[in-house]
């Protein structure tokens, strides 16, 4: 299986569909919430959210969501990165609730090899979020830099860092 991707191996253009998707659950959200410090009652407080939103519920929190995207991107975009180099953008488009499923495809919108070093290079990449429907509810940017096969044949190939069992004795 793969795990992240080498820089000659992105195609402007190319659209990762991020698999499987991830059910939000009261309990992923208030955790999120709580470890985050994150108390606003529209998340935490469920009489508060049916008594003084317009939603009439709690809403999941922003941040897991786009935390949550950005985990089920690693697999297809950074899972090999040397760095994650720059949020553009971030948009919450449409709220998210307790037992929607979330859902993530990333588009590759250009890559430029390093003028510093040329064993690496940056993909520019655009990821959007959405609900069990098809809505909408977060997007966006991000620049990762990645290496170059050269690089990762370098440092030990695929899975760097691999120990080998020891012989049974």
């Amino acid at each position: 299986m793969q795990f992240g991707r080498y820089y000659e191996e992105f195609e402007v253009g190319a659209v990762y569909k991020h698999w499987p998707g991830k059910t939000v659950t009261e309990y992923d959200d208030h955790l999120f919430c709580l470890i985050t410090m994150n108390h606003h009652p529209l998340h935490l407080d469920s009489h508060y959210a049916a008594e003084t939103t317009d939603f009439g519920r709690n809403v999941v929190v922003g941040n897991y969501v786009y935390s949550l995207l950005l985990g089920m991107s690693v697999p297809d975009v950074s899972g090999k990165a040397i760095a994650n180099l720059e949020i553009e953008s971030l948009r919450h488009v449409a709220p998210t609730f307790h037992g929607d499923t979330v859902y993530g495809e990333t588009t590759v919108l250009d890559k430029t090899e390093s003028r510093s070093k040329d064993d690496r290079g940056v993909v520019y990449v655009e990821t959007i979020g959405y609900k069990q429907d098809g809505t909408v509810v977060c997007t966006f940017r991000r620049k990762v830099m990645v290496p170059k096969r050269s690089y990762g044949e370098a440092r030990g190939g695929e899975q760097p860092g691999r120990p080998e069992p020891k012989p049974r004795s």
